[in-house]
């Protein structure tokens, strides 16, 4: 297919704000493209150069991205600049803009995606200007329509409101005529989170051939989630016999470890060692103590799951998620390593030897991980206690809140792994049941704008921010929240939100009247809100509000993805009816 009829497919996509037509033009573009190109055009309908755990980033701020417009264009510098603030994307200015005479190529879709890819990937000494040189010519060798969306794409700013979940619908549709694959596809993705990969399998084999799609090493299987239960003997109706572990307020990490005499340039020679996040993004640099797994691990290799906490080498005490978390930044990671070591509490295993393990049930894994991992100081197995009596897991509960963790999770004892939020297979209990007076669980919401602060906030130049979920495809607000903040977190919160603002309202958002903010933003920071109540709201689009509504933290260790789900705002709600009466 040619990227020319592939731009006007998405220029189409762009102006379609029901999700059932998006699934119908998706469906026909997929259909339309050749299997040995459906895989990069999937991405790039994502704005990706891969898979999220094999993403490539071309990290070009948009001054870099207006140095070839004005390269391509003729114009002066601050004409362009002129027009683009006045646009607000730059997207919309190629459209504009007249380029200078060159003809146009008919490039193809892997065309493009190979010239995109070599441009993200470009390093070392003058690689900014060698990717600003290699954009302007793909700019003044394409039409002005390719040029909106390479623009977009190159910033990150794509945003065409729909995920690889519509994706999946559309391959369904094309296949089926409806949704009914949808959970064979849903389940490929759990165990092979690659939307592009999926989609070619599917074109070339037909939905049959996702029965091969298995767990591998290298690539992340989508961490199993809990839900919610606030009643120790619900627990038990509901999961039988369980498991009782710690919930640790720490990093959730998978850990892939391979064995191999083929990586002779390695920092650890004879083996490979991987690390992901819940987001599905590789982390390996956070962890440069793992380099050690090799004399930990008597497989050759494995697949496992944890939660990383940073501890004081002192007292061995868990120290706070602030300052675990401080491994996210990309710099000066030895340093911070030595400052705040970590612990690896592993509960789960999920391959071992290149056999899956995520069917059987949780005893056999746990047994089999007591038998993988050496005794050592850094990757540990966490404790785990059997029960099937409600008192007992409320008391094992209770000791874990006191001693400083954040709760329990438990696990039926015979589950299996299962990816992503199913069933009744793990739960977690955060606080003391009924104590608090408020609810007894938090939310992870998405900021979707902010309000131009008041007074002393003035100067933070932010004084709340409106945040929400995703609901029926849409992003819909429930909180506004202006508390829960220091001032040094109200400067940092306007920091982030600054490179996500956009000029209009996004199309899939809604909101309206008095809770419309001063600034849009694109749907990106994630933030944790405590709150005393949920209750019916005219004023918010999801019709429900949080009641004083606070901040407890940023999770940048979440994507929007892993937002608190509607689902799970209405159960919290009817389980603190539940507890009411």
């Amino acid at each position: 297919m040619l990227f020319k009829e592939f731009a006007d497919y998405l220029e189409k996509l762009e102006k379609i704000s029901s999700r059932l037509e998006i699934t119908k033009v998706l469906a026909e573009l997929i259909e339309k493209m050749k299997p040995e190109e459906t895989d990069k055009g999937i991405y790039l309908t994502l704005g990706q150069l891969g898979p999220d755990f094999d993403n490539k980033e071309f990290n070009m701020a948009v001054k870099m991205v207006l140095r070839s417009v004005v390269e391509g264009s003729g114009l002066a510098e601050n004409v362009v600049e002129k027009k683009y603030k006045a646009k607000g994307d730059v997207g919309l200015l190629m459209e504009e803009l007249e380029f200078k005479n060159k003809t146009a190529v008919k490039y193809s879709i892997n065309e493009v995606f190979e010239k995109l890819k070599i441009m993200a990937e470009e390093g070392g000494n003058g690689s900014q200007e060698r990717k600003v040189a290699r954009l302007t010519e793909l700019l003044l060798t394409t039409l002005a329509v390719e040029r909106k969306f390479i623009a977009r794409m190159v910033l990150g700013k794509l945003r065409l409101g729909f995920s690889e979940k519509t994706i999946f619908d559309a391959l369904s549709q094309m296949t089926s005529g409806g949704k009914t694959l949808r959970k064979g596809l849903d389940n490929a993705f759990q165990l092979y989170p690659d939307p592009g990969f999926i989609a070619k399998v599917v074109k070339e084999k037909g939905i049959a051939g996702l029965k091969n799609i298995k767990v591998k090493t290298g690539v992340p299987v989508v961490s199993a989630l809990c839900q919610r239960l606030n009643n120790y003997q619900e627990i038990v109706d509901k999961m039988g016999e369980v498991a009782v572990e710690r919930k640790f307020d720490g990093t959730r990490v998978q850990i892939h470890f391979k064995r191999t005499q083929e990586l002779k340039n390695s920092r650890t020679q004879d083996s490979l060692v991987k690390t992901y996040t819940r987001n599905l993004e590789e982390s390996s640099p956070m962890f440069p103590e793992l380099f050690l797994m090799k004399d930990w691990i008597k497989a050759d290799e494995v697949i496992l799951d944890c939660e990383a906490v940073g501890y004081d080498r002192k007292s061995g005490k868990i120290l706070p998620f602030q300052l675990t978390i401080t491994r996210k930044r990309k710099h000066d990671v030895a340093e911070t390593a030595k400052s705040v070591p970590l612990k690896f509490f592993v509960f789960d295993i999920l391959s071992v030897d290149g056999k899956s393990l995520v069917e059987k049930p949780y005893f056999e894994r746990r047994i089999i991980l007591t038998e993988i991992i050496k005794k050592n100081d850094t990757l540990v197995p966490d404790e785990y206690f059997k029960s099937k009596d409600a008192l007992e897991i409320q008391k094992l509960h209770d000791k874990f809140l006191e001693e400083g963790f954040e709760g329990a999770v438990i696990k039926q004892w015979s589950g299996e792994y299962l990816p992503g939020r199913q069933g009744w297979n793990w739960v977690k209990i955060k606080e003391a049941e009924g104590t608090t007076g408020k609810l007894s669980d938090t939310f992870d919401l998405v900021i979707l704008g902010y309000y131009l602060g008041r007074g002393k906030r003035t100067s933070f130049g932010i004084g709340a921010f409106l945040a929400g979920i995703k609901k029926d495809g849409k992003w819909v607000s429930i909180a506004k929240v202006g508390t829960g903040l220091t001032d040094e977190e109200f400067r940092d919160l306007k920091k982030r939100l600054g490179e996500n603002e956009v000029k209009e309202k996004p199309k899939d958002y809604l909101v309206s009247g008095s809770l419309i903010p001063d600034v849009w933003v694109e749907p990106m920071v994630v933030v944790e809100v405590a709150a005393d109540e949920i209750t019916k709201s005219p004023n918010h689009a999801g019709g429900v509000a949080l009641r004083f509504p606070r901040l407890v933290k940023f999770r940048e260790d979440k994507s929007p993805k892993q937002s608190t789900t509607w689902k799970e705002v209405l159960e919290i709600a009817s389980a603190r009816v539940r507890d009411s009466q």
